[in-house]
């Protein structure tokens, strides 16, 4: 950038600083010039500038603000470079109607994190989610990562009606079932504006080696689905039928984002990956922090060698 334009962005900088740090109104920021900035210059350089000038500023890491509105700003913030934002419907318990379906878990937010930061890995491919929950990192996934198409899966009817919802929330069209996602392999998201969409249901004990290979996915990813030694053993036997689905010739990659709550949990989850042959090793931490969730959770993504 040239030397006034230099200038220019350290001043806006600021003005976003100094107004995120005194918790000002969000409509009191300065939206209308980093939008002309963002057409003038390369656009995620300056919005990670922001981030480390706000919700990632030294001061906010130590005295966070309050999460609605650290919500509301980053939700401002993604918009302004592409339109994009995401809206779900959640329940605001932890457990509703039977299940922990129905609400957004840290996992799943550290996993949009760090498919967002690794577009490539999803970019013209199938993915096909494990225990999609209330949906987050796969309309993130979609809306940022350019995949070819989507499963987004569960087995409970009620987070599999909410799925359906949040996904129609966010603009995306949905194909009938899996048949119809299939119908068109030739896809291309170079010049598709989103990718091929469906929601299914898919129990892990019952499911058949037939039934997923008919996905026909290149990636299957799952996120904070390890929280009792049950789903663990059930998460391991699907691992293990997915493994023999072949796509041109190559198995999926795959991909488990868990929290660590209870260290037993998740030496029981290598330990029969180990059982079931499945080579495992942990994804490094990913740099940037960009959705508000608890500071002091450990979490951890396995990259799995089915």
């Amino acid at each position: 950038m040239a030397p006034e334009e230099i200038a220019e962005a350290a001043v806006l900088l600021q003005s976003f600083e100094r107004r995120f740090l005194a918790a000002r109104a969000l409509s009191s920021f300065p939206w209308q010039s980093l939008e002309e900035k963002l057409r003038d210059s390369s656009g995620p350089e300056l919005l990670l500038d922001i981030l480390q000038k706000t919700v990632k500023h030294p001061l906010c890491m130590k005295h966070p603000p309050s999460v609605k509105y650290a919500w509301s700003f980053l939700s401002e913030l993604i918009r302004k470079p592409s339109g994009v934002s995401i809206t779900l419907c959640e329940s605001t318990a932890i457990i509703s109607h039977g299940t922990t379906g129905l609400v957004t878990w840290n996992a799943a937010l550290y996993l949009a994190e760090w498919a967002m930061e690794n577009p490539a890995g999803f970019a013209h491919r199938t993915v096909l989610e494990l225990g999609s929950g209330a949906g987050l990192t796969g309309l993130a996934i979609c809306k940022m990562c350019r995949p070819r198409a989507y499963v987004f899966s569960d087995c409970h009817s009620r987070v599999l009606e909410q799925l359906q919802g949040n996904v129609l929330l966010n603009g995306l069209s949905l194909e009938p079932n899996v048949a119809a996602l299939a119908q068109h392999p030739e896809h291309d998201t170079a010049d598709a504006e989103s990718p091929r969409v469906t929601v299914a249901r898919v129990d892990w004990d019952v499911v058949t080696v037939p039934q997923l290979a008919a996905f026909q996915p290149d990636i299957v990813i799952a996120a904070d689905v390890l929280y009792c030694p049950e789903t663990v053993l059930s998460l391991v036997g699907v691992l293990q039928k997915l493994s023999a689905c072949q796509k041109d010739q190559r198995v999926p990659d795959a991909y488990v984002a868990f929290t660590i709550r209870n260290p037993e949990t998740r030496q029981l989850f290598t330990t029969e990956l180990g059982r079931a042959g499945i080579l495992w090793e942990e994804v490094p931490r990913h740099d940037q922090k960009l959705f508000p969730y608890e500071e002091h959770s450990e979490m951890a993504i396995l990259k799995l060698m089915l």
